[in-house]
């Protein structure tokens, strides 16, 4: 598994135990908001949430007059880490993708075997 630079900065040390995460946004702050897959009688929590203040910067609406307008972005730790999360969510689909796909392939060999032992069977029955 990948490392994770900026799950790791915000505390999470085992990011394979990451069920989901959601975002919401306010109007000064994005919340991610990490869902973990915890066993039963787990003393860990189920989730956490991480506030991230958003960055204000003025803006050049109309050039001819010179008119700004503040507007507000997400933080770059923010953006990272939800990046981080994406590519952890696509490493997990890939790798049910794969068991999914040996499993399938297990399944077709266990039928070829099956239909080749019939017909070994019905040549020594010629015999």
């Amino acid at each position: 598994m990948k490392n994770y630079p900026r799950l790791k900065e915000m505390g999470i040390l085992n990011p394979q135990e990451i069920e989901k995460f959601s975002v919401y946004t306010t109007e000064t702050l994005d919340v991610l908001r990490i869902i973990y897959a915890r066993k039963k009688g787990s003393l860990l929590p189920v989730s956490k949430n991480f506030k991230f203040s958003r960055v204000k910067q003025s803006v050049v609406v109309n050039s001819g007059t010179r008119q700004t307008e503040v507007i507000s972005e997400s933080n770059s730790a923010f953006r990272e880490a939800l990046g981080e999360l994406e590519d952890l969510k696509m490493e997990k689909s890939a790798a049910v993708d794969l068991s999914e796909l040996i499993s399938e392939e297990v399944r077709l060999l266990e039928e070829d075997m099956k239909l080749r032992i019939e017909y070994i069977k019905s040549l020594v029955k010629r015999v």
